[in-house]
């Protein structure tokens, strides 16, 4: 008698579960399933890059914009929803759960390009990049060297920027860059936002960009960046306008760290997409793969790894639904409580999903360790998982920063 194939997957709690959440959950779900994983199976070993045809059709189910608002043709969800969408395509593909973000960048151009590009962005027919670490700055954003210098009509860009992933593709790059002389005394200060419009598939004037061999990440290509006197006009100043200036994100160092609980929200939820596949491919492999005349999912030692696995994936995401709906709710008392929750579910969830896709490898012994099933793809992007969008250890300084505030030095 073949073995039954468990869904280890459980539904969205009683606390949060809404029609349209349910509904979203399973549009996101059966095309990640049907759609994307088998082009990232066969696409990933190749490090080849995701599909237009791929993107046009989750521009299509309204992937995009899901955190526009309906007036300018998005879906109008929220975090929750966005959190829902991405950890069903991180199951499959976590560079097609990433390039998602790329849209609800548009929402930081002033309100001229907004009206403009942001229905745009909503169907993925408008996408952005995001240029801030560079070779000797990297969790320390403060040290940023990249200049901005004021010229006739606009700014000059002048530096280097590392990781800059999709630069190649994107619509347009946001350069984080210093208007003023870097000051020790000051580290903070003069640093903005810049949205360098380009061509898709190559770089403006002024830009040019070498592609980083990397091991994992794959479907899209990571970039470092030179700017060499490249133009920006006035109005692609983040801020300059006066209606942006309450968003977040307008301007300085202390908007562009706030601006960060959504997106460590964003990559919990990747992580614990890649965590269930590894979860759910281990659970159908042990049912299948049999040794000393039983499947292996009969011993002890492999079942304990599974349940394990369960229990850490579930507690993640019974956290990161927590941090989505305080997001969406503004149930934070102040922007250092909802920094501190958003650190904490970034950090909790990476750390597990390594661990997690670590495990599913060792049950599936040499066959994990090969590219002809998906496990290895899961291991290779959760290990970056603790290190983009703020490292496991910034997180952890982030977290105890909050609970005990550093003695000021004298």
């Amino acid at each position: 008698m073949p073995r039954r194939l468990v869904d280890p997957r459980p539904p969205i709690p009683a606390a949060y579960r809404t029609t349209e959440r349910v509904e979203i959950q399973q549009i996101a779900r059966a095309f990640a399933t049907e759609r994307v994983l088998p082009i990232a199976n066969e696409l990933d070993p190749q490090q080849g890059v995701i599909p237009d045809e791929l993107r046009a059709e989750m521009g299509e189910l309204g992937f995009f914009g899901v955190t526009i608002a309906e007036s300018d043709g998005g879906l109008g969800l929220g975090v929750f929803e966005y959190a829902l969408v991405t950890e069903e395509l991180a199951r499959a593909w976590m560079s097609v759960a990433s390039i998602i973000a790329r849209a609800a960048m548009a929402s930081m151009l002033d309100a001229r390009q907004r009206a403009e590009l942001l229905p745009l962005a909503a169907r993925g027919e408008w996408l952005m990049a995001f240029a801030m670490s560079e070779p000797d700055a990297g969790s320390d954003i403060a040290s940023i060297r990249t200049r901005a210098e004021r010229t006739d009509g606009g700014w000059l860009l002048n530096g280097q920027k590392m990781w800059c992933t999709f630069a190649d593709q994107a619509d347009a790059i946001v350069v984080v860059a210093r208007t003023t002389p870097y000051d020790p005394a000051n580290r903070h200060s003069g640093i903005r936002r810049f949205v360098v419009h380009k061509p898709r598939g190559s770089f403006t004037e002024g830009c040019t960009g070498t592609a980083i061999r990397k091991i994992g990440y794959h479907g899209w290509r990571t970039y470092e960046l030179s700017f060499n006197d490249c133009f920006v006009p006035d109005d692609c100043l983040i801020g300059a306008d006066p209606a942006a200036s309450s968003r977040p994100g307008a301007e300085g160092f202390k908007q562009t760290a706030a601006a960060m609980t959504v997106p460590r929200i964003h990559t919990a939820a990747r992580s614990i997409g890649l965590a269930r596949g590894a979860l759910e491919d281990s659970i159908a492999y042990v049912q299948q793969r049999k040794q000393f005349d039983r499947p292996i999912g009969d011993f002890q030692a492999v079942r304990f790894k599974i349940a394990q696995m369960a229990a850490e994936i579930e507690s993640c995401r019974a956290l990161m639904y927590q941090a989505a709906a305080n997001t969406d709710l503004g149930g934070y008392q102040s922007a250092s409580a909802a920094a501190m929750e958003g650190a904490m579910v970034k950090y909790l969830a990476a750390e597990m999903s390594e661990r997690v896709t670590s495990e599913a490898l060792q049950i599936h012994a040499g066959a994990g360790y090969t590219t002809d099933l998906p496990i290895e793809r899961y291991w290779r992007d959760a290990r970056l998982t603790k290190i983009f969008e703020g490292t496991s250890e910034i997180m952890l300084r982030l977290v105890s920063d909050s609970l005990l505030p550093p003695t000021p030095l004298r």
